[in-house]
């Protein structure tokens, strides 16, 4: 667990990163400045949540029945009336989940407005549709720590969770990679950072 909290060193000891690992897989991402955020939407990425693999169910409910256990439903199969989001992984307690009146969020480990100041601005309508209900960004989290993150990136926010961090790092470079989503100088050094103290840490 002590693995995962960031060290001082931003480097990998003069060692090559192993392929395969998140750590090596920082130094794929491109490397620019944030570009203005005017124009951001959240409509942008499509009208809330889609059912993007056709199981009949809304993406933001096949999370919560991902990352929850006890799940009941209101409809029998689909809408998720209550569950339990056991070790939340932003901040190791256990949080429960009542629809309505949650103190469960879905976050998106790389934010929207953060993905579109990194390139989203240039994708077509599709793709952005895509990122939003992609379940590789996608986690049930606590409410008020996930509203505290806003749109940060690594830089400037991590999990206080410390033995989540080299996971919740490893995902958004995952994220970001897939997408072709950039990083900023400083973004790119903080993941380095808690990537070195866990170099075999691997893209989810």
């Amino acid at each position: 667990m002590a693995a995962c909290t960031p060290s001082i060193d931003g480097g990998t000891g003069g060692k090559k990163a192993e392929p395969g690992t998140a750590l090596a897989a920082v130094d794929t991402l491109a490397v620019k400045g944030r570009a203005p955020k005017k124009g951001y939407d959240r409509d942008a990425f499509g009208h809330g949540w889609v059912d993007v693999d056709r199981n009949g169910c809304g993406t933001r409910d096949d999370i919560l029945k991902r990352d929850l256990t006890g799940v009941r439903y209101t409809d029998g199969h689909c809408k998720v009336a209550s569950g339990t989001l056991t070790d939340d992984p932003y901040t190791g307690t256990t949080v429960a989940y009542v629809r309505g009146r949650s103190k469960v969020d879905i976050d998106h480990v790389v934010a929207l407005s953060d993905a579109w100041q990194k390139g989203a601005q240039q994708w077509n309508a599709e793709t952005r549709r895509r990122f939003a209900n992609d379940p590789l960004n996608l986690l049930a989290v606590d409410a008020a720590t996930n509203r505290g993150k806003s749109d940060g990136d690594a830089a400037t926010w991590l999990p206080p969770n410390g033995a989540y961090r080299c996971t919740y790092v490893a995902r958004q470079v995952a994220v970001k990679k897939k997408y072709g989503v950039w990083v900023t100088e400083g973004e790119r050094d903080a993941m380095k950072r808690v990537l070195n103290d866990c170099p075999r840490q691997k893209l989810p």
